[in-house]
């Protein structure tokens, strides 16, 4: 078996290797073998929902194969819960790109976020590659579109920030997200207690709590800062796209959901409205709901841990 049939593995299987990263809720570790797959380990780990972590397993195999495909191509998603005495200490996740990743002077590697695109270039960081003006509206386009993608999976993304959404120009603009076992089922409550980035929160949201109404503020705060290259601008505020990044219909289009998206809760631009004004056409107005979560995953069925003693893992 692998860890790409979703079923949970234990703790002990593992062959943990270094540790990469080390969040708020959890530490990323290295896994020995093949595969290039990370253990995100929670700190505390009886303050996870186990159901709702295996419900995020469940939904990416219930995806047709060019959606898994897409999935695992634009995110670090749960492949498996790992177990360990019957409770969900983690899962395990895909290794970003290493297009999306860069070294320093010292040889250290460093994941390349999105505030490498919110500020100008320093010589401490002249390793990463900057996008031209095309390739900065190119990977707007691409976050935007996958943030649309996921609301259509009846998903919310939650803890948008500079830090957890990845980029890469080589060998074309393209994303990948991080901190995935962070979204979570519209309806349905988070893994773990729902995280917010400082300048990252929607100042009309409750503390702790994300809606796809959230989402898309925060998905106008990532259009306006990467188009402006200012990582404080706020909706309500000027915005300024870089010289070339929009022609002048598109800079018009985008500034109008730009002040929009300051508007009260239920009235922000929706994500299709952002990815038409980026094409160029005319926005459309969309009745503000949100979508019905899907597909319906049945929690009964991860009650109880599903467990298979060693993983095999494959590339």
């Amino acid at each position: 078996m692998s860890a790409d049939d979703g079923a949970d593995v234990t703790l002990g299987s593992l062959a943990l290797g270094a540790r990469i990263g080390d969040g708020g809720q959890g530490e990323v570790y290295d896994v020995a073998g093949p595969g290039r797959l990370l253990y995100k380990g929670y700190r505390e780990p009886g303050k996870a929902d186990g159901g709702e972590l295996a419900a995020l397993v469940a939904l990416r195999q219930g995806l047709a194969p060019a959606d898994r495909e897409r999935l695992d191509r634009e995110a670090a998603w749960p492949l498996c819960r790992v177990v360990d005495g019957g409770r969900a200490t983690g899962f395990l996740m895909r290794r970003a790109p290493d297009s999306m990743t860069w070294r320093t002077s010292r040889g250290e590697a460093r994941l390349t976020d999105l505030s490498y695109l919110l500020r100008p270039p320093r010589p401490a960081w002249q390793a990463v590659a900057q996008p031209s003006p095309a390739e900065r509206f190119a990977l707007v386009v691409a976050v935007l579109g996958l943030f649309r993608w996921l609301h259509a999976l009846g998903l919310v993304v939650g803890d948008v920030s500079h830090a957890n959404v990845l980029w890469t120009v080589r060998p074309a603009p393209a994303p990948y997200l991080l901190d995935c076992d962070g979204v979570r089922m519209a309806g349905r409550p988070p893994v773990l207690e729902q995280a917010d980035t400082p300048d990252w929160h929607d100042p009309l949201a409750a503390a702790g709590v994300a809606t796809v109404d959230s989402d898309r503020y925060k998905a106008a705060l990532v259009a306006g800062r990467v188009l402006s290259q200012d990582a404080y601008v706020t909706p309500g505020g000027p915005l300024r796209p870089l010289s070339g990044v929009l022609d002048d219909r598109r800079a018009d289009a985008v500034r109008d959901l730009w002040e929009e998206a300051s508007g009260p809760r239920g009235t922000r631009p929706h994500l299709a409205q952002w990815c038409t004004a980026l094409a160029g056409r005319d926005t459309i107005r969309l009745m503000a709901a949100e979508p019905a979560p899907r597909p319906v995953v049945d929690r009964s069925k991860f009650d109880g841990p599903r467990t298979r003693g060693r993983i095999t893992l494959r590339k």
